[in-house]
C-alpha cells in the first residue's frame, strides 16, 4: 500500500500528524478509499497521535464514497466524543456520508445540529433530501432560509430535475429568474435537459437565455442543449446546436448525447457517421457511447465490426455493453450469436436476462424464453414488468399465459400497470378477450396503454361495439386519448362501415390538434374509402403534411376498391416519382388488385414485372392471386395455368379458389375440374365449391352435372350463406 513506513519516519507528532493528513487526503482523492481507511486506523492506534477535525473529515470522505456505513457511524461517534462535529468540514462529511448511505433521519439530525450552516451545508441537505423523496420537506427548509445564493437554488434544481419532480424544478427556475438571482451554467444545464416533447418553444427561449449570458460555450450546456433539442423531437435543431458549437466545445459526452438522439429518432446511418467522426477527432468512445451506437446496428457486418471495437477498447467484459450486444444481435436476426455473447457474460444483470427474453420473444419463441425465465429464477433473478412484458409478448397460448398471470399475482407484480397492460395484451392475443376484461376490471390504475389494449382486443376478437362502448368509457372519466387509440377506434369505424362515428372521431381529432400523425391521416383514408366516400379519402391524402408507404398503399387500395384501376395506376406512377417513399409488397398487392377489378391486363402483367424485376420483391400469394384473377376475369385461364406451375412455390388455396371462380365464369371445363378436384383433396368442403361447380357445368352446357352438384348441396346440407352489407349512409 505505500504508507506502512510513513509513520516510522515522521518524529514529531504535529507535523508528523499533518504529513499523514495530506497523505490522507491523497490516497482519497486516488480513490484509495481502502487504503485511506487502514492509514488512519494506524493513526488512530497510535497514543501520541491525536486524529483531529482534517484527519476525521478526510476519512469520513472515504467511508462515504466506498459506503463503508459501520466505520462511517463509528467515525461519527468518534466526532461526537472528541468534540469536533462543531467544525464545519467535520459536519458536512457527515452530512455527505447519511446522503450517500441514503440514511436521511441522520441527514436531518447533522443538519440540525450545525449552528451556522454554510453553503455546502445548505446544498448537500437539500439535495439529500429532494433525492430521497422528501422534497415538500425540503422546499420548507429553502423558504425558511433568509439567504439563498445561486448554489442553493441549483440543489433544488438540479436535485429535483434528476429525481422525478420535473414540474417543481422549474417551478423553481421560473422563480428564481423573477427573483433576478442569476442562473449559472449548472442550473442552465438541469432546466435544459428538461424539456421534452411539446416545450420546444420554451426549450428555444432557454437556447436565447444562453446565449445571452454567455453560456454557450460551457460543456454541459452544450451537451442539455442537444440532448433538449432531440427530446423535444426537433433533430434538425439538435444537429444545428452541434454543428455551431458542439464541434469546438464538445467532448465525448457531448457525442454521446447526439448518437444517442440519432438512434432515438432513427436516424442510424447518421448516429454511425458520428460514431466514426469521434474517433476521427481521437476521442475515445465510453461505455455508453458503444451502448447508443449498438442500438443503431441492424445489420450483421457493421453489428460483428461494432462489437469487435468494442472489445478491442477493453469493454469485452462490460456487462452493459454485452447487455447492448444481445439487443444489437437479436435485432440483426443473429438469435445464436445473442445466445453465445448470454451464455459467456460472467456478470449477468436483470437487463441481461431482459435482453435474452426479448429475442426470443421477437422470433415467437415461447418455450425458449419461458425456459431462459425459469433458469433466471433459479438463478435467484427476480423478474421485473419488463421480464414479464418481454415474456407475455411471445406466448401463444392462454393457458401459460394463467399461469404467468399467476407468477405476477403472487409477487404483486400484477400491481404495477406495466405488468397488467401486458397480461391483457396477450390474453386479447390468445382468444381470452373475458380474461382480459377481468384483468382490466381489477386494475387498481389504468393509463391510455391499458385502454389501448382492451380497445384493440375487442377489435382483434371480433366485437367492434364493444370497443367503441370503452373509448366512450375513456372519454367519461376524462382521460385524454392518444393518437393509437383515436387509430384504433378509426380502425373499428372502418370494419363495420360505421361513417357517422367515424366523422365524429375526425373531428374529435381535429380538435385535438392530432392532424398531423399520419398514422391517424392513413386510418381515416381507410375508414372513408369502405364507408363509400372516396373523395373523402383522396381529401385526406392531399391535406397530410407527412406521407409515408402505408398512406400511398391506402389510397390505391381506396381506388382499386372503388373500381378506379386507371387513376390507381396514376397514382401508383406518383409514388414512384416520389423520393420520400419506395413501393413494397403491400404497394404492388394494391395496384394490381386494382388492375384485376378493372380487368386491365396489361397493365397489371407490366406491373407486376417490374415488381419482381424492377424492384427484385418475390411474389407472394398476395399478388399471385391478383394476377391470376386477372387473367381470369379476362378469360386467359391458359396463361394464368402456367403463372401457378412456372411459379415454383406452394400456392395458398386462394389462389386456386380465384382460378375455379374464372373457370366458372367462361366455362373452362377441364381446367375446373382440375382446380375443383385439388380443393377437395385439400379438404376444402366449402358450400361455394358445390356452387361454383355447378356454375361451371352450366356455363359449359352440362346442365345434368350442374343440377347433380345443386342435388348435392341439398342432400349433404350444405346452404349458402345469405350475403349482408354493413354500408350505412349519413
Amino acid at each position: 500500500m505505500g504508507n506502512c513506513n510513513v509513520l516510522s519516519e515522521l518524529p514529531k507528532p504535529t507535523s508528523q500528524l499533518v504529513k499523514l493528513n495530506c497523505f490522507l487526503k491523497n490516497l482519497v482523492h486516488a480513490h484509495r478509499f481502502t487504503d485511506a481507511l487502514h492509514l488512519f486506523q494506524q493513526i488512530h492506534s497510535l497514543r501520541r497521535l491525536k486524529p483531529d477535525h482534517y484527519t476525521l473529515s478526510t476519512a469520513l470522505t472515504a467511508c462515504a464514497n466506498s459506503r463503508q456505513i459501520r466505520v462511517g457511524v463509528q467515525f461519527h461517534a468518534l466526532c461526537v466524543k472528541s468534540a469536533l462535529q462543531s467544525f464545519s468540514h467535520v459536519a458536512n462529511a457527515l452530512l455527505s456520508f447519511y446522503s450517500k448511505t441514503r440514511d436521511l433521519a441522520s441527514v436531518k439530525r447533522v443538519y440540525a445540529g450545525i449552528s451556522d450552516p454554510d453553503v455546502y451545508s445548505h446544498t448537500t441537505f437539500l439535495s439529500a433530501c429532494t433525492k430521497l423523496g422528501e422534497v415538500d420537506y425540503a422546499r420548507m427548509v429553502f423558504d425558511q432560509m433568509p439567504e439563498r445564493n445561486v448554489a442553493v437554488w441549483n440543489a433544488m434544481i438540479t436535485g429535483c430535475a434528476e429525481n422525478g419532480h420535473q414540474g417543481i424544478a422549474l417551478d423553481f427556475f421560473r422563480r428564481m429568474r423573477i427573483l433576478d438571482v442569476q442562473a449559472d451554467n449548472y442550473a442552465f444545464a438541469s432546466v435544459l435537459s428538461l424539456c421534452s416533447s411539446g416545450q420546444l418553444d420554451f426549450g428555444r427561449q432557454l437556447h436565447c437565455l444562453v446565449f445571452k449570458n454567455g453560456f454557450l460555450r460551457r460543456g454541459s450546456v452544450v451537451n442539455s442543449l442537444v440532448t433538449m433539442y432531440f427530446n423535444c423531437e426537433s433533430a434538425g435543431d439538435a444537429y444545428s446546436a452541434f454543428e455551431e458549437i458542439g464541434r469546438q466545445v464538445g467532448d465525448e459526452i457531448t457525442y454521446n448525447a447526439v448518437i444517442a438522439g440519432l438512434v432515438n429518432v432513427e436516424r442510424d446511418q447518421e448516429a454511425l457517421l458520428m460514431f466514426k467522426d469521434m474517433q476521427t477527432l481521437g476521442l475515445k468512445p465510453t461505455e455508453l457511447t458503444f451502448v447508443s451506437v449498438m442500438g443503431a446496428c441492424f445489420y450483421s457486418e457493421i453489428a460483428t465490426q461494432v462489437h469487435g471495437q468494442a472489445i478491442k477498447m477493453s469493454f469485452g467484459d462490460s456487462t452493459k455493453v454485452n447487455n447492448a450486444v444481445i439487443s444489437m444481435y437479436s435485432n440483426c436476426g443473429e438469435l445464436a450469436a445473442a445466445c453465445l455473447v448470454f451464455r459467456t457474460l460472467e456478470e449477468k444483470d436483470i437487463v441481461s436476462w431482459n435482453a435474452i427474453i426479448a429475442s426470443y420473444a421477437q422470433e415467437s419463441l415461447s418455450e425458449d424464453a419461458i425456459s431462459t425465465y425459469l433458469q433466471m429464477q433459479r438463478n435467484d433473478i427476480e423478474p421485473d414488468e419488463f421480464t414479464i412484458g418481454s415474456l407475455l409478448a411471445s406466448l401463444d397460448l392462454i393457458r401459460v399465459v394463467e399461469m404467468i398471470q399467476a407468477v405476477v399475482t403472487k409477487r404483486a407484480l400484477i400491481c404495477r400497470v406495466e405488468v397488467a397492460n401486458a397480461l391483457l395484451s396477450a390474453f386479447s392475443r390468445n382468444d381470452g378477450i373475458e380474461k382480459a376484461h377481468e384483468v382490466f376490471c381489477q386494475m387498481h390504475s389504468r393509463n391510455v396503454i391499458s385502454w389501448n389494449s382492451m380497445i384493440s382486443g375487442f377489435l382483434l376478437n371480433g366485437l367492434p361495439d364493444e370497443g367503441l362502448q370503452q373509448f366512450s368509457k375513456l372519454l367519461e372519466i376524462g382521460l385524454k386519448p392518444n393518437h393509437y387509440t383515436l387509430s384504433l377506434v378509426l380502425s373499428i369505424c372502418s370494419s363495420i362501415s360505421d361513417l357517422l362515428h367515424g366523422k365524429e372521431v375526425h373531428a374529435y381529432l381535429l380538435k385535438l390538434g392530432y392532424f398531423f400523425h399520419t398514422l391517424l391521416g392513413n386510418a381515416l383514408i381507410t375508414l372513408y374509402s369502405k364507408c363509400g366516400t372516396l373523395d373523402w379519402s383522396l381529401r385526406v391524402f392531399h391535406n397530410m403534411t407527412k406521407k409515408d408507404a402505408v398512406s400511398w398503399n391506402s389510397v390505391i387500395s381506396a381506388l382499386a376498391l372503388h373500381g378506379e384501376g386507371k387513376e390507381a395506376i396514376r397514382w401508383f406512377e406518383a409514388m414512384q416519382c416520389s423520393s420520400a417513399v419506395r413501393p413494397d409488397k403491400a404497394t404492388f398487392t394494391a395496384v394490381l388488385s386494382a388492375c384485376s377489378h378493372a380487368g386491365l391486363v396489361a397493365d397489371g402483367i407490366k406491373i407486376f414485372n417490374l415488381m419482381v424485376k424492377g424492384y427484385g420483391i418475390e411474389p407472394e400469394m398476395h399478388q399471385f392471386s391478383c394476377v391470376v384473377n386477372l387473367l381470369g376475369r379476362a378469360g386467359f385461364l391458359d396463361v394464368a395455368e402456367r403463372l401457378i406451375k412456372d411459379s415454383g412455390t406452394d400456392i395458398d388455396p386462394s389462389v386456386w379458389w380465384t382460378l375455379l371462380s374464372s373457370c366458372a365464369a367462361y366455362g373452362h371445363l377441364r381446367l375446373g375440374n382440375i382446380v375443383a378436384k385439388f380443393l377437395l383433396e385439400t379438404g376444402q368442403d366449402d358450400p361455394s365449391l358445390y356452387i361454383l361447380l355447378s356454375n361451371l357445368h352450366a356455363n359449359a352446357g352440362k346442365w345434368e352435372e350442374a343440377a347433380r352438384f345443386r342435388e348435392a348441396m341439398k342432400r349433404y346440407g350444405v346452404m349458402k350463406q345469405p350475403g349482408s352489407s354493413w354500408i350505412s349512409s349519413c
